[in-house]
């Protein structure tokens, strides 16, 4: 059979290994501080070693408001303080909801040094603008982002939902590429390989990191996808013999820009399976089916 297209091999963020997959804490909600830990300790044991999280999970999915889930990784670290040093931590902000976006100087640094007061922490490994603020100027952001870096307050700077012109404009004027950008990426959202994003990445050394990489829940399911896009998923998963969340999951990972695939359950069972996908054997040919399914056209 041909070589897999899956690399499950490390990424590095600021020079930091981390796995592919990491754990995001976009639901890490409620009240349950042994189960909390509990998937911590399980993320961290199944390699993933990078933690997503921003300043306004928790405010739905049954959380109690902003801040509720950097505040739950506070509690997780506080009661496990030797956990930091085998995590890299990822936060974001810029999002006010009813405003809803701010990425002005002012409440950017109030907004990151918040979080870093909830997680209990005195710098993250990466921060990342939220989404952009059509109202912001990016050298203002610019120049806010490089300021918490020299203050050690934060390490790698990054975007997310980003296009590639917002992208290349906030990277002219802080003078590098930023090092990690978070799209929407999986078998149903194929607009970073489309738009550009990814061959801006590989150009200029970004990490993606792709969010919703089960299409917020669909893949599993089968709801709301494509009939023959869920035959070709159903087809390649009996012949590796996995699930189709790891067909889904290893397609996410085989793009050349070596993605990382941000795995959003709260599930232990289901961490473990979004695992097995760094096995899957994923060749070109199998990677265009799936792309040519599911955007719905012969491929030229």
């Amino acid at each position: 059979m041909e070589a897999s297209l899956v690399d499950p091999s490390p990424r590095k963020i600021a020079g930091m290994d981390v796995g592919p997959l990491a754990f995001g804490h976009w639901r890490f909600v409620g009240d349950d501080d042994a189960g909390a830990d509990a998937l911590v300790e399980a993320a961290l044991d199944l390699g993933m070693n990078l933690h997503d999280t921003a300043d306004v999970y928790g405010f739905d999915w049954g959380g109690e408001g902003m801040g509720h889930a950097e505040r739950r990784l506070g509690g997780v670290l506080s009661r496990h303080p030797d956990w930091r040093e085998q995590m890299v931590i990822v936060t974001k902000g810029g999002i006010i909801p009813g405003v809803p976006y701010d990425s002005s100087p002012t409440y950017l640094r109030k907004a990151c040094e918040a979080s870093l007061a909830r997680i209990g922490v005195d710098h993250v490994d990466a921060y990342l603008i939220h989404r952009p603020d059509l109202l912001g100027h990016p050298e203002q952001v610019a120049e806010t982002l490089l300021g918490l870096r020299e203050e050690g307050k934060i390490g790698a700077i990054g975007v997310s939902n980003h296009t590639l012109e917002q992208t290349r404009a906030l990277e002219a004027l802080l003078g590098e590429a930023v090092a990690v950008t978070q799209p929407e990426f999986s078998v149903a959202e194929l607009g970073p390989i489309r738009s550009g994003l990814f061959d801006h990445a590989m150009a200029v050394g970004t990490v993606p990191m792709a969010w919703s990489p089960l299409a917020g829940g669909r893949v599993p399911t089968g709801e709301g996808l494509p009939a023959p896009l869920v035959a070709v998923l159903d087809e390649l998963a009996a012949d590796r013999g996995v699930s189709r969340s790891a067909i889904a999951m290893a397609f996410v990972l085989a793009h050349p820009a070596r993605p990382i695939a941000i795995v959003g359950s709260q599930k232990v069972e289901r961490l473990e399976d979004a695992v097995t996908a760094l096995g899957v054997g994923l060749t070109r040919a199998d990677a265009y089916r799936i792309i040519e399914v599911s955007e719905g056209v012969p491929l030229p």
